[in-house]
């Protein structure tokens, strides 16, 4: 870095590059000598290994797809479920006569009218429970992360509280509760 000893500084190296300069002998070279500011600093890209194909996070490893596929094919499963029963719910007294001849029960629904509120409900609960499920599957699965769960657990949730609100009515109505307890050997 020095050629030889510089006689005006002692000891010390002759300096080569301006470093005992003093700000203003620095100033007079930097205008006597303008140089071109350097390029802005740019990180390098990285290179994905020989036969390795770059990804966009997460969401693209070979798990994700299979948990993808399982997601979309149980809300396309619930959403098929959902628009068939909401028709049979919209009509209490023959979802009710529906359910009685499959359990072998002969019964009828006293107030079938009352009812229909009851079916009414437990459809809107189906309806904007597949639609809740069905964003929140979706924003998980945006994010990278596990989401063949969330149309399992929705499906218990608001099934669970769409059959609720269907049996409501039944276990509410004198008649229709002393047939089932009659029809049910035990009881």
């Amino acid at each position: 870095m020095t050629d030889a000893s510089d006689p005006q500084h002692g000891d010390r190296p002759r300096p080569r590059y301006g470093e005992y300069a003093s700000p203003e002998e620095q100033r007079r070279r930097m205008q006597a000598n303008p140089r071109p500011a350097p390029p802005p600093h740019v990180e390098p890209t990285p290179v994905a290994p020989s036969g390795a194909v770059p990804v966009a996070g997460e969401a693209a490893r070979p798990g994700r797809m299979v948990d993808r596929v399982v997601t979309f094919a149980l809300l396309i499963y619930g959403l098929l479920n959902t628009i068939t029963s909401i028709p049979q719910m919209t009509d209490y007294a023959s979802y009710a006569e529906t359910m009685f001849r499959m359990m072998g029960v002969d019964a009828t629904l006293s107030d079938p009218g009352a009812a229909r509120g009851w079916g009414l409900a437990a459809a809107l609960v189906m309806g904007i429970g597949w639609l809740l499920t069905a964003v929140f599957a979706w924003t998980r699965l945006r994010a990278g992360k596990l989401a063949f769960w969330v149309p399992l657990v929705g499906a218990v949730v608001f099934l669970g509280i769409s059959g609720a609100l269907l049996a409501i009515p039944l276990l509410n109505d004198p008649a229709v509760l002393d047939a089932l307890l009659n029809a049910t050997p035990g009881l």
